[in-house]
């Protein structure tokens, strides 16, 4: 079931600086009430100046600025593609999985594990942040049929992934519609994406 899928589908790449939450300074300011002032209370008084402790606090912002700044989805993945809620394809079947970069200038790209080379293994993306930790994927690739060595037509995968706080793993759908050269539909898939962050100390793994 998996290569037959891996066959048909094309090759698709698939969360952040986090929202800072910055607490709202109130100031009040009292203001002396004219009824209030006596000449017996206008005599002169001595008290030593003392410093007040201000509620913001620099190196506490700082702390926050880079914890959220660790949190991005920019970086190096490997992902997997599972079907959940298609109605031509059962649940949890793996439809793809492979490596892909998320770029800070907004790009994307990825190198899919169920496509070989000579039916275009790489596709290409745009990435923007939509909320708190949320990103949405518009990903395009040249998909060509395998069996007959000829150009399908594009393929749109969209993706909507939320990033975990660690910024380790994100998670969340992809719809992926392929097309023909004219611009009729050939095929629709939906599911679920997940990615795990590869660093410079992870070890290699199954692919799928």
């Amino acid at each position: 079931m998996k290569n037959c899928y891996r066959l048909f589908l094309p090759a698709f790449g698939a969360a952040s600086i986090a929202l800072l939450f910055v607490p709202n300074a109130i100031a009040q300011c009292g203001g002396i009430r004219p009824a209030a002032v006596t000449h017996a209370s206008l005599q002169p008084q001595t008290a030593q100046a003392r410093l007040l402790r201000a509620a913001y606090s620099p190196a506490a912002m700082q702390d926050q600025e880079d914890e959220a700044a660790s949190a991005s989805i920019v970086g190096f993945w490997h992902v997997k593609f599972i079907a959940e809620g298609d109605k031509a394809i059962p649940n949890g079947t793996e439809i793809d999985a492979g490596y892909s970069q998320w770029h800070s200038d907004g790009t994307e790209i990825m190198n899919s594990g169920g496509r070989a080379p000579d039916t275009s293994n790489f596709c290409l993306g745009v990435w923007e942040k939509v909320g708190p930790s949320q990103y949405k994927l518009n990903h395009l690739a040249a998909a060509w049929d395998p069996t007959k060595n000829v150009l399908l037509g594009p393929a749109n995968i969209k993706e909507e992934v939320t990033l975990a706080p660690t910024g380790e793993h994100f998670a969340g759908s992809f719809t992926i519609n392929q097309f023909d050269e004219s611009g009729n539909l050939l095929a629709h898939v939906v599911g679920k994406i997940t990615g795990d962050r590869i660093s410079v100390n992870t070890p290699p793994t199954s692919i799928f």
